[in-house]
């Protein structure tokens, strides 16, 4: 009797995890706690760690609610297709009324949970994806193409909501940037996902691009063209300042260039192997470039968390020690990359820079990496109108004042 229990238990679970989709789920609380990280060590300060668990939280089970209503919606259809013959519903594992009393308790409760941990914008972000994932896109994709686009914004929104949970603005740089990237992410990741069950999506009746996409034109052609969009997001980030010049050369060149090769292999042959290449490619892809870009996070870099100041805006808490311990964790992981480096590798400590005269070579400022360098030296030649005496840096010009003292004093005797 006890197995039984236990076996009933496991059943449970797993009816749980297939109509909430669990990795789906922890999909969006990874994207959320991203979101919510970007903000820094200073705008962290401000919030608490209790916003930070019913931001992600929160945003899960609004999740968990709007794919339980898609498969209550989809159930007919999902019947006709191999993919998702397996699923609760399908299966009769679990009744409609059951599945749609889980879907309105796990909305209630994400609703409530940001309403009540977060913020109005935050909140409003996540009970609309709700009903833009449950209502619009399902409903659109027995009827147009266009629902993956729609189906794309979904996927776009939990990274923002996780940056307003923090004090950001939904017009904000960071904002704009993180939802972007998870915009544009969907494509070439859906669209390989499309053409490998094609035949399948067919027989549920749905209108997705690679079913009316005999010869897979459109179909690469469209995993070309955002690739291309979201191996733009890197520079574009750099340009407005919002992360390190490196985050254009990891992210932008490195990373995106094997997705961009990747994609171009199955431009040139539309197999199904290529196409399952380009969709692992994706899964691998994006928590790469989400790390990445916390990384290279210009907030990061520059701000500094102090301890006493921590804890006095936080009301003496111990939620200061987890964000200047979150933000010894990222220096601790900046540094080990400036050490596996390559840039920083083959720069030595005496770069042979100098100002004023002879004696004073250093290495400009503590980055060695000549991508950063770069920056200094062109800031350098904006100065090059001045007399190289005049530009040296602090040594040199204690070395001058002391000489130029010692000169007058020789005079006065």
């Amino acid at each position: 009797q006890q197995q039984q229990q236990q076996q009933q238990q496991q059943s449970n679970a797993t009816i749980l995890r297939e109509l909430s989709k669990a990795r789906l789920s922890a999909l969006v609380v990874c994207t959320t706690a991203l979101g919510f990280a970007s903000a820094g060590p200073t705008a962290l300060s401000l919030t608490s760690a209790p916003t930070f668990a019913a931001a992600s939280l929160g945003t899960a089970l609004c999740a968990s609610s709007a794919a339980t209503f898609n498969q209550v919606i989809e159930v007919d259809r999902d019947r006709q297709m191999k993919r998702t013959s397996n699923r609760p519903l399908v299966t009769g594992a679990v009744s409609k009324e059951m599945a749609m009393g889980l879907g309105c308790l796990t909305g209630t409760s994400g609703g409530l949970m940001l309403g009540l941990g977060t913020d109005p914008v935050t909140t409003v972000l996540g009970v609309g994806n709700i009903a833009l994932y449950a209502g619009l896109y399902t409903h659109l994709k027995p009827r147009s193409e266009i629902n993956t686009w729609v189906g794309a914004l979904v996927g776009a929104l939990p990274p923002v909501m996780g940056w307003t949970a923090a004090g950001g603005s939904l017009l904000d740089a960071e904002a704009v940037l993180l939802g972007s990237t998870l915009f544009l992410w969907q494509f070439p990741h859906f669209f390989a996902l499309n053409w490998m069950y094609r035949a399948d999506y067919k027989r549920g009746g749905f209108a997705m691009v690679a079913v009316n996409d005999p010869n897979g034109d459109r179909t690469a052609g469209l995993i070309k063209r955002y690739g291309l969009y979201l191996a733009s997001v890197p520079f574009v980030s750099t340009a407005f300042e919002v992360t390190s010049p490196m985050f254009a050369v990891d992210g932008g060149i490195l990373l995106n260039g094997y997705a961009l090769y990747v994609a171009s292999k199955f431009d040139k042959e539309r197999t199904n192997a290529n196409a399952r290449k380009v969709f692992l490619t994706s899964l691998w892809y994006l928590p790469c470039v989400m790390m990445l870009f916390l990384l290279h996070s210009r907030r990061w870099h520059e701000e500094v968390a102090d301890d006493d100041i921590l804890a006095l805006e936080n009301g003496g808490t111990e939620d200061a020690s987890i964000w200047v311990s979150m933000q010894k964790l990222m220096s601790d992981i900046q540094s080990k990359g400036r050490d596996l480096c390559m840039h920083e590798a083959i720069a030595s400590t005496r770069l042979g820079v100098w100002f004023g005269n002879e004696s004073n070579e250093t290495a400009i400022d503590a980055s060695k990496c000549p991508i950063s360098l770069g920056k200094a030296v062109a800031e350098s030649a904006n100065s090059s109108m001045a007399p190289k005496e005049e530009i040296r840096l602090d040594r040199g010009s204690d070395e001058e004042e002391s000489r130029s003292l010692a000169s007058e004093s020789s005079k006065k005797r």
